[in-house]
């Protein structure tokens, strides 16, 4: 195969029809994204009839691309190149190349991948995409965390890991976007990528399609000048320069590209970082700390005026409250279990509103506060609640505050 970014007047039929099976299935996958709720009729034809499936199939955002709406619908892309492919190949046998469709292909791979690299990369720069470990995450057992929310504490722990593979992510989109550093870019791409999709495989990441999909795009990318890395990395060899293909020649085209290249990458860079800086500051790691914040840890509790006493096996009583967040909160329960709650605190009125999603109520306890002791009274639901806790020192925890050590005496492995 000699897919290289020169041109080749003469293309053998396996090339072609490579090219024809790749360029379609790329094609209508990169639209698909974008498509996916309008693909829904042909989804469910192609889950029900086809593949058996009896359960319904409707496209809705769950935050997981492996769902079986997802993969039914990679069927569906697959199945519609396979299509596309014979029926072109049998309308065009007598094509010699695809030189011009092939720099098109090129360019739009280059450009949709570009911009999945620079979006992650800036998600993780800003630190939006891990946040650091929650407040109620650092008061779980390790052994209750799924291994995706084991993955989000250790990225999410280290602001300086972050920033290193997000600026990787930038650098290897930014490559791309130019074609003389193509292959650079792609080849950068290709390891940033091989550790995101063995991450989303090895701690069951929902986002194992779509990472493996930008992987084999880096790959198709490096693929056109393979013959040039062969020399260089296997046969110790030199090798020369190679005049890329441009169908459009012309001075005009070229300086107009090349301000729309430039303007474009300015403005989403731009909002990039907006998004980032803005995003971090709202609900990230730099947005402000809400009044009655920490982790609360209860002494007692009366439900009802009667003293729940802090049984392991007593589902009611709550362990502790945590408040990371301006607008909800979390209850630890003794045996371990979690409930988020909205949150709204009224400092001038010493009032809060805590209540379940579905179950709206509004200045509902009275709390009081000295040093570090909190009181809350209210009702809950139907239930009256009168709770007097303690503040737990944060200092004391050792993940957040261990910090980084150049000399170590010995492994602090604990």
């Amino acid at each position: 195969m000699n897919f290289s970014r020169a041109y080749h007047p003469q293309w053998t039929a396996a090339e072609k029809i490579v090219f024809r099976f790749l360029f379609l299935y790329f094609a209508l996958y990169i639209l698909l994204q974008f498509l996916s709720q309008p693909a829904e009729p042909l989804v469910r034809l192609a889950g029900h009839l086809i593949l058996g499936i009896e359960k319904e199939l409707h496209f809705f955002a769950t935050g997981s691309g492996d769902s079986t709406y997802a993969y039914v619908l990679l069927f569906v892309n697959f199945l519609l190149t396979l299509l596309s492919a014979l029926i072109w190949t049998l309308v065009d046998r007598k094509r010699t190349s695809y030189n011009t469709l092939f720099y098109w292909f090129l360019v739009v791979l280059r450009l949709f991948l570009a911009m999945m690299l620079l979006s992650y990369g800036f998600a993780k720069v800003y630190k939006t995409q891990f946040p650091e470990p929650s407040l109620i995450r650092l008061l779980q057992p390790l052994g209750s965390f799924s291994p995706m929310g084991l993955a989000w504490t250790y990225m999410g722990f280290s602001e300086a890991y972050n920033m290193y593979t997000g600026m990787l992510e930038v650098l290897g989109g930014l490559l791309l976007i130019w074609r003389r550093t193509t292959t650079l870019g792609a080849l950068l791409v290709v390891g940033v990528m091989s550790h995101v999709v063995a991450m989303n495989f090895t701690y069951d990441i929902p986002v194992k399609l779509f990472s493996m999909h930008l992987l084999a795009m880096a790959l198709v990318l490096a693929a056109t000048d393979w013959k040039r890395l062969y020399r260089v990395f296997f046969s110790n060899q030199s090798t020369a320069h190679i005049v890329e293909y441009n169908p459009v020649k012309n001075r005009i085209y070229e300086k107009i590209k090349r301000g729309l290249k430039l303007t474009a990458l300015f403005l989403f860079i731009g909002i990039s970082v907006w998004q980032g800086y803005s995003g971090e500051r709202e609900y990230g790691d730099k947005r402000a700390k809400p009044p009655l914040y920490g982790i609360w840890e209860v002494e007692t509790m009366h439900i009802n005026d009667s003293l729940v006493a802090p049984l392991l096996t007593n589902e009611q009583r709550w362990r502790y409250l945590v408040i990371d967040y301006k607008d909800r909160c979390s209850v630890m329960y003794m045996d371990d279990e979690v409930k988020w709650l909205n949150l709204e605190i009224d400092t001038s009125q010493s009032k809060l509103s805590i209540y379940e999603y579905d179950y709206e109520q509004y200045n509902n306890f009275s709390f009081s506060k000295e040093a570090d002791r909190l009181t809350i009274e209210g009702t809950l639901g139907r239930d009256t609640l009168k709770i007097k806790m303690k503040a737990k020192d944060l200092n004391e925890m050792r993940l957040p505050n261990r910090g980084f050590h150049w000399i170590n005496e010995y492994p602090f492995n604990r």
